[in-house]
């Protein structure tokens, strides 16, 4: 197995025993990304809309230093906090995803995120040339 380890400081360092993302061959496996500052470590956004947007900027950050950009993202799933926020998460979400190569999605609500985030975001992402998006 070739296995690289996934790090950037684009991204918010691991909290625990775990790395930012592992690529194996041309596949990118990320560990979920809550809306932290990569700088201060500290919880981005009030609302789910602010707190989408930075998880999803950590993630394509993690992505890319994995060599994979979010149109080669090919599966997600999204935690949150509160399914009411479905809509609104949603909306932010169609931001970063678009065009023909849309990624497969879970959605699952969760009693509790790390840091009380709103929502977390973990994806599996084809790296180089083995997807073009």
């Amino acid at each position: 197995m070739n296995r690289q380890i996934v790090s950037t400081t684009d991204a918010p360092a691991a909290i625990g025993p775990y790395a930012q993302a592992n690529r194996i061959g041309d596949f990118i496996y990320t560990s979920g990304q809550i809306p932290l500052d990569p700088q201060t470590g500290e919880i981005v956004g009030a609302d789910i809309e602010e707190q989408t947007a930075r998880a999803l900027d950590n993630l394509k950050a993690v992505i890319e230093a994995g060599g994979g950009t979010m149109g080669s993202v090919v599966k997600t799933t999204v935690f949150l906090h509160d399914m009411g926020d479905f809509a609104k998460m949603n909306e932010v979400y169609a931001r970063y995803f678009t065009g023909d190569a849309l990624p497969s999605r879970s959605a699952v609500a969760v009693t509790a995120l790390p840091k009380g985030a709103l929502v977390e975001i973990e994806a599996v992402a084809v790296a180089g040339n083995a997807v073009r998006g």
